[in-house]
């Protein structure tokens, strides 16, 4: 429990602020595709008797760096999808050529917070340290870009290497939180608690402290309710993902004026 709660506070911490800038970049879609896929990467370790966690990282990275190139002669969403599927095709034949084909989709889809070993802690805080230091980096450009892209480029912001640097800071995330929550449950973390910080404050900074928080609050209940009722802990991340995304979006309508004056009327 003690390597549970503590992966599970490093990934809260990652998924909140660099899901603050996929939500403001609207890079809904790549933050689904780049955890879904790469778990191929996980899947062609396991078969070669290699770290998972190295293998995640090698394709997540892949990943990010196509999509960047990829959609830069064309549509950014149908490099994505292409991307995607790609991916996804790899990680079934290595998934077929396993012999532990259920725990492990198991384990890369949904997660195994609860099964963290103390081996595994390092890697991760590792790659938890190096994405701060990349946003930390990049935040002034980033934040430039997302909200003004004409302006940034106008100051010297070149949108298609910031574009790729963003991808690989997006997929060293994923390497890290893939295999605590699962690619799937990951994306929910990454856009729910951003999304809500969105509704409730329009400054960048408090707005990241925000997303953090929440995610937070998000992964520590989800861990105590799973140890209290047998439930998936991917269950709770997701529903209490949902919840504060919900509440965000009704606090934006009550704050509005006119929408208070409504339904006061």
């Amino acid at each position: 429990m003690a390597n549970a709660w503590t992966v599970a506070t490093m990934v809260a911490v990652i998924a909140g602020v660099v899901g603050f800038f996929v939500v403001l970049r609207a890079a809904a879609f790549p933050a689904h595709a780049i955890p879904n896929g790469a778990f191929a990467g996980a899947a062609a370790a396991n078969v070669l008797g290699l770290n998972p966690l190295a293998g995640l990282t090698a394709c997540a990275l892949l990943a990010a760096v196509g999509i960047g190139t990829l959609g830069r002669r064309g549509r950014h969403d149908v490099a994505t999808a292409l991307a995607l599927v790609m991916m996804l095709a790899a990680g079934a034949v290595f998934l077929g050529l396993s012999q532990e084909y259920e725990p492990a989709i198991y384990s890369l889809l949904f997660g195994e917070v609860l099964g963290v070993s103390s081996n595994e802690l390092l890697p991760v805080a590792g790659l938890a340290l190096l994405c701060l230091g990349a946003v930390a980096a990049l935040y002034r450009p980033l934040l430039l870009s997302s909200v003004a892209d004409q302006l940034g480029e106008a100051r010297g912001v070149q949108p298609y290497q910031l574009d790729v640097a963003f991808l690989v800071i997006l997929a060293l995330a994923t390497a890290m939180t893939v295999p605590v929550v699962g690619a799937l449950l990951i994306f929910s973390l990454m856009i729910g608690p951003p999304a809500a910080a969105r509704a409730f404050t329009g400054r960048p900074p408090v707005a990241i402290l925000l997303s953090v928080a929440i995610a937070l609050v998000t992964v520590w209940s989800a861990i105590a309710l799973s140890y209290l009722s047998n439930w998936p802990t991917g269950f709770f991340v997701g529903v209490t993902s949902a919840v504060s995304y919900a509440t965000g979006r009704a606090w934006t309508r009550w704050s509005r004026p006119g929408a208070r004056c409504s339904s006061m009327g």
